[in-house]
């Protein structure tokens, strides 16, 4: 994980006060899992979840399972969700949104990063180039101007999506409050976190 994500990650949880329980979707036994924020040393319980588990690092637990069907957890059970780096791995986000979504608390906060494209400056150059007379601005300026950069592809197979801001705001945080979407990096990471109502 990009020191930069983790840092944003640390943020977003800090300034939200996190306590009681929380949740890692796709933890990792390193020093890299979210679980192991100075923002949740105040948390009474810390575990994880990923497909290769089971696992005991530094003080939790990463149990083995899919984040599709994370049926080893009952409704509203974690005060923080958190998922870096994983949605984009999994063919059915949706379900892991779901399951997310069902597994935290109301008043719960989620917390989730991924991959993804957003509004570069080249979209500002190409409304300009549009405007000026006779210029045929498609012709010798569209490669630089009609693409985004995103993240590479990565673990192939299995790296199946990118993701916009919109995207997070609409889909994976829908029906939420206080929803905080923020882009970092290039190429582009997205993180974005709310409260469940």
């Amino acid at each position: 994980m990009h020191p930069r994500v983790y840092k944003e990650f640390d943020r977003i949880v800090s300034a939200r006060g996190a306590s009681g329980s929380a949740l890692e979707v796709g933890a990792l036994p390193s020093e890299d899992s979210l679980l192991c924020m100075d923002s949740l040393r105040a948390t009474k319980e810390r575990i994880g979840i990923n497909l290769d588990g089971p696992y005991d690092y530094n003080g939790f637990k990463i149990l083995k399972g899919n984040g599709n069907h994370m049926t080893c957890f009952e409704d509203n059970r974690f005060d923080v969700v958190m998922c870096n780096a994983m949605l984009e791995h999994d063919k059915y986000f949706w379900k892991t949104i779901g399951e997310i979504t069902r597994v935290t608390k109301p008043g719960g906060l989620v917390v989730i990063g991924v991959p993804g494209y957003t509004y570069l400056r080249g979209e500002r150059i190409k409304s300009f180039l549009k405007r000026v007379p006779g210029l045929r601005w498609n012709e010798y300026f569209g490669l630089f101007t009609d693409a985004t950069v995103t993240f590479e592809i990565h673990n192939y197979p299995g790296d199946y999506y990118r993701f916009s801001p919109q995207a997070l705001r609409e889909v994976f945080f829908d029906g939420m409050d206080a929803v905080e979407i923020r882009t970092i990096m290039l190429p582009p990471r997205i993180i974005g976190a709310g409260i469940k109502r």
